[in-house]
Order: structure tokens, then sequence, then C-alpha cells
């Protein structure tokens, strides 16, 4: 029998879908069907979750005013928990506790299992509150308080991930700690109420050893964080090494680590390592190292053909568990789409296979659909975990991603009048044989250690589409149809399933490495969709400049809070302002945008976030960006990044940054930063697999920029020209439109010598202070692309 509770919110439950349906229409005509049943099926899920929650509010504790998805997650636990902040951190001082920190984020399915397992629990949370002052921290919002923990417990336990799980003492040094514990004693791991217990009683009766251990690590990452790399181990002569034996001694890493059959490194887990890819792209222009390039294609065609790929509407998971990409962790973060974009953009510049293409456009469709709020920004990501029914108590990984071979079976029956053409063709055989579908489903159990998608099927292509059309003695545009058809009716049916939640902060970091995404696609010249592509990046900026940017105290915000795409985004009580890696993937965005758009004013914008950058997070004493401010003195290490890993490192984006906006400028004070950053990280070895973008942009301070001046009026002849240069692959390119009617909007004021010939759009190849003769043809701009590709270098004799 229903609680009155229960009876209440599911009447208030049926009374909500009864107004949305009144208000969106829904379940009118197809061709407007999709936005509407998402919008539905969000709304269904948001409001189940709610009944659901609200059903018992046994416990509400500090959370319950935060903005946080995450912590809002934990709001009705029965721990205690207190938010990031003074509060907290003054009781633990006053009381003599420890802290036990707790960090992860709302996307998470490991979080979401030890939430279960022991902080919903009573006993365990009554262990906690007597023993501990607990805080959550939403790594998204604090990526800084997380990284310097996260060092902490991968220099103690060789290993981490989320949810980071630490113990404190009150002036925030850490003592211990994991990541995921389970309840009990189980798997040869010790169960969380034994730890809480074990340090607690040593808190009590030997703390000077709980301290010396912490003490020493955190003294470990404050020298190493204090001091130039360089200076570090001055023993090693890794610094001694030329930017070119560097260059080459990476190359031939990632020959022996790389798995040429599945791609991405050998073993599992695998996750994409975008900066890498992009790594492996530059080699091979300098190279001409075709070995190269099959390493970097082959990841790329794996994940688009694995699991890891949602092949139903697009949008990739965040790693896959096993080697194959087949079974992914079904959570889809905003920065490796944006990265991924980049990645597909590269491969169809280099290639010209218009499979990448459609892949990135696929991709943008899903984040146009799916993560975007109208007013621009894009959400933070999507859960890995959903409810398998509207009735569901309990959430489940993969559940709205994973099919019954009978349920697809039934689908394709239903809608026959879709594949009429087709019928010959036996869509249904195609459709299961393309995507390895099978009738006990096609997950391994090594893949699926706790059974939630047994007997189910993650859509995966183990061939190619020339295979599949050989098999069924047919054409690749028979087949490509029929997949089509069929992922539309796979993604109509799944729209009617609980959506995974989904993460409505919109973080400037994310959005920056989107911008450099979609300007990276917007550049090419034969993209149809490359007018969509500038709206979406325009409305992008347009939306950080409004909601992410306080303009009274000049500094990027981190994140701002959207509840559904129907709510005025709001930045919170409490702003959390912006981190090296907000201002340096946004400003590199803006500096792509720029050269896709040719509109001026981006790229003014960017100088004046790169100014602010150097203002509030430089090294005046050894180099280099601190990750945090110096004003945020609630954490007890201000962290610089040594590795390029989900995301790149704030310092080797600002390189390239600073590399270009030197050469944009004309501002030596630029160049000066990025020599003094890449001097700073000169020892790091091998620097080419641990910064795989630093190293990229060292090679294009040490080899020079290319530049391509277009000089002429605003009109199209003059902006055929300019395109010319989208087609190509050119690392770090400089593009200048000199617009003879508006001669004042040029930055690089050297470039006012360029002129056109005979009153035609002009335009000039340029490296190393040495440009080209005149060029008025599209067709000879090509040849001299075309020219600087062949010339780079010759050989693939790669040195040892």
């Amino acid at each position: 029998m229903l609680s009155v509770v229960s009876r209440l919110n599911t009447r208030i439950f049926l009374r909500k879908i009864h107004f949305y349906r009144q208000h969106h229409k829904i379940g009118q005509k197809s061709s407007q069907n999709y936005c509407r049943q998402n919008k539905l099926s969000r709304f269904l899920s948001y409001t189940m979750a709610q009944a659901n929650s609200n059903a018992d509010h046994k416990h509400v504790n500090r959370l319950i005013d935060e903005k946080s998805p995450y912590l809002l997650q934990h709001a009705h636990n029965p721990v205690n928990w207190y938010p990031w902040g003074n509060e907290a951190i003054q009781l633990a001082k006053k009381e003599d506790k420890l802290i036990f920190l707790s960090i992860g984020y709302s996307t998470c399915h490991w979080c979401h299992v030890m939430e279960k397992e022991s902080f919903e629990d009573e006993e365990t949370a009554k262990i906690m509150n007597e023993k501990f002052i607990n805080i959550k921290v939403d790594r998204e919002e604090r990526p800084e308080i997380d990284k310097l923990y996260m060092t902490f417990i991968l220099l103690i336990n060789g290993s981490g991930g989320w949810p980071l799980s630490i113990f404190l003492t009150p002036d925030l040094s850490p003592v211990t700690g994991g990541t995921y514990f389970p309840p009990n004693d189980r798997w040869g791991m010790p169960g969380f109420k034994t730890i809480l217990t074990k340090v607690a009683n040593k808190w009590e009766t030997s703390r000077a050893d709980l301290l010396e251990t912490g003490q020493s690590v955190i003294e470990a990452i404050q020298k190493t964080n204090s001091q130039k790399k360089a200076e570090s181990d001055s023993h090693d002569d890794h610094h001694l090494m030329s930017i070119e034996d560097k260059f080459y001694q990476a190359i031939n890493i990632y020959k022996r680590v790389y798995d040429r059959e599945l791609g991405g490194t050998k073993g599992s887990p695998k996750f994409p390592e975008v900066s890498k890819l992009n790594f492996l792209f530059h080699a091979f222009v300098q190279t001409r190292d075709d070995e190269v390039l099959d390493i970097a294609l082959t990841t790329l065609d794996k994940i688009a053909s694995g699991g890891i790929h949602d092949h139903v509407f697009g949008g990739f998971s965040r790693y896959s568990v096993d080697k194959k990409w087949h079974v992914p962790h079904f959570e889809k973060m905003l920065y490796d789409q944006g990265q991924l974009l980049q990645a597909y953009s590269n491969a169809y510049k280099i290639t010209r296979d218009k499979k990448y293409l459609e892949i990135a456009h696929k991709t943008f469709k899903y984040l146009c659909t799916d993560l975007r709020h109208p007013a621009g920004g894009f959400y933070a990501g999507e859960d890995a975990d959903s409810y398998p029914t509207y009735e569901s108590k309990d959430k489940i990984e993969g559940a709205f991603y994973a099919w019954e071979y009978n349920e697809i079976k039934k689908l394709f029956e239903e809608n026959q009048d879709k594949f009429v053409k087709f019928k010959e063709h036996k869509p249904f055989d195609i459709y299961t044989y393309h995507y390895d579908i099978k009738k006990n489903g096609n997950v391994e159990p090594a893949s699926d250690p706790h059974g939630h998608i047994r007997g189910k099927n993650i859509l995966f292509v183990k061939g190619s589409i020339n295979e599949t059309a050989d098999k069924f003695s047919t054409s690749v545009n028979t087949i490509e149809a029929i997949l089509n058809i069929g992922n539309e009716i796979l993604n109509i049916q799944r729209q009617k399933r609980p959506r995974p939640h989904l993460d409505c902060k919109i973080v400037t970091a994310w959005n920056g490495l989107l911008l450099i995404g979609l300007s990276k696609i917007a550049c090419i010249s034969d993209n149809p969709l490359r007018h969509e592509y500038l709206n979406v990046g325009k409305k992008l900026i347009e939306f950080v400049k409004e909601y992410l940017y306080d303009e009274k105290k000049k500094k990027l915000l981190r994140v701002c809070y959207a509840e559904n795409n129907e709510s005025q985004p709001t930045r919170g009580a409490k702003h959390i302002y912006g981190f090296l890696d907000d201002y340096a993937f946004f400003i590199k965005g803006l500096i792509y945008f720029y050269v896709a758009s040719l509109d001026i004013s981006y790229l003014h914008f960017a100088k004046e976030l790169q100014e602010l950058q150097d203002k509030y997070f430089w090294d005046t004493k050894n180099s280099a960006y601190f990750y945090s401010e110096a004003s945020q003195s609630d954490v007890v290490v201000r962290m610089k990044e040594d590795h390029d890993g989900a995301e790149p490192a704030g310092n080797s984006v600002s390189v390239q940054n600073l590399t270009l906006l030197s050469s944009y400028f004309e501002e030596q004070k630029f160049k000066e930063k990025a020599v003094a950053i890449c001097n700073y990280y000169s020892n790091v070895s091998p620097m080419g697999y641990a910064l795989p973008e630093m190293l990229s942009s060292l090679l294009l301070e040490d080899i020079g920029l290319h530049m391509l001046v277009v000089v002429g009026p605003d009109n199209e002849k003059t902006r055929e020209l300019i395109d010319v240069a989208s087609d190509y692959y050119v690392p770090g390119l400089l593009c200048i439109l000199l617009l003879v009617d508006r001669p004042h909007e040029v930055t690089r004021k050297s470039v006012s010598q360029f002129k056109m010939v005979k009153d035609l759009p002009t335009a000039y190849c340029c490296h190393n202070k040495r440009c080209t003769l005149p060029i008025t043809d599209v067709k000879l701009l090509h040849k001299e692309f075309e020219k600087y590709l062949r010339i780079t270098k010759q050989s693939n004799d790669v040195k040892n």
C-alpha cells in the first residue's frame, strides 16, 4: 500500500505529465517528434527521480543549498555532509577531528555505487558523523582540489579514480585515502566501515605516524610545484636533448605502445587520449611517416566502430572497459566530444575521407540536441546510469544504450513500411549482422562483471560497411540507407526510455574545448554544415561573455548552472572563478574561431583574456602557470600539471596560444612566456608521451609558424583565397585577412606592406620571414599548400 507521501507524489507526477503534454503537444507529427520526445524523456526522468527521492526525505544536510547537481544528489544522505568551505574546516579544527573528503561528479557510475552502498547506509553514516567532519566536492566545480588530492593518492597508491576518498587533517593535509571502497570487507579490499574505524582509531592513538606519511608526500608535491622541472632532476640528461630528438623519441614510443590492430594503447581500459592523436597527426605532417598516420587513423576508426561510439544518435562515452572499444563506461562528457571533433577534423583534412566528417556531423547533432542550452552554452555531460523503466527504483549502468535481440526484431517488424524499398535485402539481418547483435547478447561477462547488461547488445561494428555489402551482395549505399533507418527506429524507441541524468553545469574550460572543435570543422570549405558550426560557435562565445565572464572583476568563471533548458543560467550565490584550463582552452577556442570566422574581435578578446591569465596564474619566480590563483587560500599547494591526460594540461595549451598571439600581435612578451614554459618543463621525460600537446607547440616554435596573408576587398573572391588554407592540415597556421577598405582591423602591423596585384585579391604564403611571390589564382594557391605538404620531410625513416 502506498504511503501518503508516495500517493501525493504520484498525483503530482501525473499532473506534471499532463501539464507537459498539454504545453508541448507530445505525440503529434513524427517530423516534429524527436526534440519533443527527447524533452519529454528528460522531463519524465527528472520528475521520476524527484518523485523517488521526495518519497522519503528522512534526511536533509547542508548540500541542499548548493547548485552542483553532484552535491544535490547527496543532499538527502544520512551523512552530515558539508560543502567545501570555511564552516566545515573551522569545525574540524574546533572538534579536533579528521576531515573525510569525498570527491566525484554527477555522471560517475562508481560514485553512485559508493553512495548507494555506504553514504545511504545508516550504520556507515553514524560512524562518519561521529568520527569525522564530512565534506563533498564536485571535481568539475573545484578541479584544483581534485588535482591536489588525486596527486597524493597516485603517489601513495599508484592508481587513482573517482570517487576519490581522502582523509585530511583540520589544516587540510592529507594522511591517507583511496578511491572506491566496498561497504564491507571483500575482493581482498577492506570495507569502508573498517577503514573509517581504523583511521579514526589511529587519529586518536598514534596520530604522529598518520601525520608523518601524509606530510612527507605533501612536501614532495610542494617541492615539485615550486621549482623548475629541469632543476628537480638535474642529473637527468633529458633536458639536454634537442627538440628534434625529443620529437623522434616520442614517435618511437608511440610505435611501441600503440595497438596496431585495435588502436589506442595496448591492453584495457582504453581512453581516446586525443592529445596523443593530435601529436601523431602533427608528427605525420613533419615526417610523412605513414606508420605514424596509420596509428592515429586506426585508433579513430576503431573508436568510431566501437560501442564507445553511440551508433544510434551520436556522441562518445568516456572510455572502454575492454581492449576492443566495445563496452564503455557509458557517461558522455563534453570534454571528450569537443576533443574528438578536433581529431576527426584533423583526420578529414589529412585524408579527405568523408567518413570522418560524417562522424563529426553526427557528434555535432548529438551535442546540439542533447547537451546544448538554448542560450548557447553546453552542459557538462550525461550519466552512465539510468532507470531501466519508469517503474524502476534502481538505476543500472548502460540501461539507456543496451538492446535485447527480440526488442530490435519487434521494432523492425513494427516498422516494415519504412523498409519497403529494401524489403528483398532483409533489413533486420543486415542491421544485426553489421552491429554484431546476437540473440543472447554480445557483451562478454568480463566486460560486465555486475551483469547489468547480461543478455543484451551494445551496437558494435566488427567489420566495415564494405564487408557488410559484400556479405549481402548489395551496394554500400543500400547498406547505409538500411542502417540509417534502423538507427532512427531505435532512437525513437530509446527516447521513450528514462534518460540518463543530465549534469546541467556549464563549464568554461569544456566549452572552450568544444569551441576549438567547432572552429576546426567550420574552417573546412566543403563542409555543408559550415554555417551551422559558425552560428553555434558564435552563440557559445556570446554565452560565455554573458554568463561566464565577470566584466566588473575582469575574470572568467569556472561554471554556471541551469536546471533545465527552460531555466535561465545562474552563477550561484558563491561564484567559482576560473582556473588555468578555463582561460587556456577558451583562449585557444577564440583564436581558432577567428580563423574560421575572420572576425578580428575574437582575436582581441583572446588577447585580453591571455593578459588576464598572465596576471592571475603566472609564477613570477620559476615561470609557467599555476593551476589556481594565489587568492585561493583554501588549497595547501598551488599545482602545476605535468601531463596531458583526458584533457590537455593548461600549460601545454598555453604554449601554443602564446606562440600564436605573439605572431598575430607582434608582441614579444607572449613569445618569452612560451619559451619560459618550455624551459620549465624541459626535463619532463619523455616529453612527447607525457606532454604531447606541449611538444607539438614547442615544435611549432622551433620550426617557425607558417602564415597566409590575403589582401583584398571584403568579397567572395577574397574569401575563396583565404578558404584554401582551411582545406589543409597545417599545424599552427596564421591566417591574416587584410581588407583594403578596413586596414585598421589587422593586428599584425607589418603585413601592411602586402598589396593587391592588378586590383585582384592576392595571397602570400610566408615562413621564417620569407614569402612567396603574390598569388591571385586559387588553383596556384592550392599547389603552394600541396608543395608545403610534400617538402616537410620526405623520408619515412625515423631516428632510433
